[in-house]
């Protein structure tokens, strides 16, 4: 089981702090640091320093690191033209040496559209759709040829398709709960499905879908990893756990029932549940980025212990 750590700096983040984390994830034998792509906090509080660019984050940690694999859940096609995020995620593959993938979602949070001025259109899936077919295929291009798509949202004519990924192939992921076109898209596109913030049941019922789907397609059933990102807070008795809840504005009970929390032998046997149903990595949600103790706790006692 992968463990990867996954952050929201949404909430109140600066670079700085992303970094520190990034490099702590390193240090600490995790597979990998991701982020989401959201400009607006969500609920109380000011979200002070503000919003920082997922791609932009990325780049720059991209040269400050030298092990991790790097990308976010998920990229918002409604901020991004599909060309130019092909162009942006190419090059940061590129300053990372190979280690960059990406997590591509249609785009929801209504609030952080209308806040910063992005268009929040009415038809979203159908644009992601288009947006994965030019994505993946600017990459798929020969150097020397071109690229032309005829879209009903987006239309590319003799794309010289460059720059190039420094990986032959840029993993893609795709992700959510919808139960008939969103299993369609993964089977086509996607090499990994990720279920967040869901039960191991729930997750186990979509598992089973998008693999229906992938045969359908002609995929093989073991062509697509599956993932679950699941919000954490593990300490090394009660007493921590409830403090490490209190410090990011939630109940315990909530946490045990939605997410991974407890001591790390519960934490363990909960991950365990849904390795059980097909899950072969989790993306950990950490809500507090000042504490460094909680990420050494997990890779000593947590992550040593599913290695």
């Amino acid at each position: 089981m992968d463990l990867r750590i996954f952050t929201e700096p949404q909430q109140g983040a600066s670079y700085d702090t992303l970094l520190t984390v990034a490099k702590a994830t390193e240090d600490l034998g995790f597979d990998a640091f991701f982020r989401s792509d959201h400009y607006l906090r969500m609920g109380d509080g000011d979200g002070l320093p503000g919003p920082t660019d997922a791609w932009i984050t990325l780049a720059g940690l991209a040269r400050e690191t030298k092990r991790i694999r790097l990308g976010t859940l998920m990229t918002a096609a409604t901020f991004r033209l599909p060309g130019v995020l092909a162009i942006q995620v190419a090059q940061v593959d590129q300053m990372s040496g190979g280690r960059v993938e990406l997590g591509l979602g249609a785009g929801w949070f209504e609030e952080e559209h209308t806040a910063y001025g992005i268009p929040f259109p009415k038809e979203k899936f159908p644009r992601l759709e288009e947006q994965l077919e030019i994505v993946t295929g600017l990459w798929a291009t020969e150097p020397g040829e071109t690229f032309d798509f005829q879209g009903k949202h987006y239309q590319l004519t003799k794309s010289p398709a460059l720059p190039k990924p420094a990986q032959d192939k840029i993993p893609v992921l795709i992700g959510g709960h919808g139960t008939t076109r969103t299993p369609r898209l993964a089977a086509r596109y996607a090499d990994e499905f990720n279920m967040p913030f869901a039960s191991a049941e729930d997750s186990e019922a979509q598992f089973g879908r998008v693999r229906a789907a992938a045969q359908e397609a002609g995929r093989a059933a073991d062509a697509i990893t599956f993932s679950n990102a699941l919000v954490v807070c593990v300490g090394k008795d009660d007493r921590e756990v409830a403090r490490r809840a209190a410090a990011i504005g939630r109940e315990v009970g909530e946490l045990k029932t939605n997410g991974l929390a407890g001591t790390p032998a519960e934490v363990v046997d909960r991950i365990g549940r849904y390795a059980a149903v097909g899950s072969r990595r989790i993306y950990l949600q950490v809500l507090d980025l000042d504490d460094l103790d909680h990420l050494e706790l997990i890779s000593a006692q947590v992550q040593a212990q599913l290695s």
